[in-house]
């Protein structure tokens, strides 16, 4: 049984699912309409190439708890969901792809789960359906939330989300370009937990994340939200100045003990190859968050809207319809 809540937002970033979005949204309403709460389904279209927008709009027109946002270009799945969060109204807040592998029908368990005094659930896959190369690149990015978040629940996190709004307070005025919603989500709580939830196969197309992109937004948690890779280049540095001290112990134990001359140029050479390495691996660390300061110095937006529908007006506190 679940417990009676008021008010629910569903936030869906959109890109290139116009063939399945008109049956995302029954099996939405369909799991819905056994909770006693109103809702909302926000659609942000994240620079879809094909019909998906004027199919938003065509579902805004035939369910008006239906609201669409169209941003000017692809920003990336974080940065939709994050204009869709700050764009919700409700009590509690659902994130889920818009492929249909999260399951509209496993949303009461993510709220029952919620309220046994979480801020947040993540639907963990019982079996994901991935390919082997994907579900790779999945473990590298939970790795770097992992070191980011500084939670074991890291390991468990999936798209399929459930929190309450008032965590958005943490955040409200975050408007950096790099975005990953689960570390923000640590900005407002420490209550997180995670359950086995269905996990389907696609049923059209296929995945937009590709090996490239989880491992730019890996590079881009931790540099974007951490300060592990300076510490490591610190730890790296520490461990070669003690190798450096190392060499001059062992050049000048051998003068003195064996006599004659030194290792030659080889020697030395293989010295400062492993400083210089040190030094650039170093800097080309440095320069990543010298890159992350620039683009905040210039403001650049976490998105930006072109057009919504279903936003404003009486239509907007209405019950959705049974």
């Amino acid at each position: 049984m679940i417990k009676v809540i008021n008010s629910l937002s569903i936030v869906i970033p959109v890109f290139n699912s116009a063939p399945i979005l008109k049956d995302l949204i029954l099996r939405v309403k369909k799991s819905l309409d056994n909770l006693d709460c109103s809702y909302e389904v926000i659609l942000v279209n994240d620079g879809s190439r094909d019909q998906s927008w004027p199919i938003i709009q065509e579902l805004s027109k035939s369910f008006h708890w239906v609201r669409g946002i169209n941003l000017m270009r692809n920003y990336g799945q974080h940065n939709a969901l994050l204009c869709g969060i700050k764009a919700a109204k409700n009590e509690i807040i659902i994130t889920m792809d818009d492929d249909l592998q999260n399951p509209p029908e496993e949303i009461s368990k993510l709220i029952t789960k919620l309220f046994e005094g979480y801020d947040v659930v993540y639907g963990t896959p019982i079996r994901e359906r991935h390919t082997l190369l994907r579900n790779f690149a999945s473990k590298i990015t939970k790795f770097a939330l992992q070191s980011t978040m500084g939670a074991t629940t890291a390991r468990n996190v999936s798209a399929f989300r459930a929190f309450r709004t008032k965590i958005r307070d943490s955040f409200e005025h975050y408007h950096g370009p790099f975005v990953s919603i689960d570390v923000l989500l640590t900005w407002g709580t420490s209550r997180f937990t995670s359950i086995l939830v269905d996990h389907e196969s696609r049923k059209v197309g296929k995945s937009n994340y590709t090996l490239k992109k989880l491992i730019i937004h890996a590079l881009n948690m931790i540099t974007g939200f951490s300060t592990l890779p300076l510490r490591f280049a610190s730890l790296v540095g520490f461990v070669l100045t003690l190798f450096g001290f190392g060499i001059l112990i062992y050049v000048i134990g051998r003068y003195f003990l064996l006599g004659g001359k030194v290792p030659g140029f080889s020697f030395l050479a293989s010295a400062i190859s492993i400083f210089s390495g040190a030094q650039l691996f170093a800097l080309g660390i440095i320069g990543e968050y010298l890159a992350r300061m620039h683009f905040r110095i210039m403001n650049k937006p976490s998105y930006a809207i072109r057009e919504t529908v279903n936003f404003g007006g009486q239509q907007d506190n209405d019950r959705a319809p049974r």
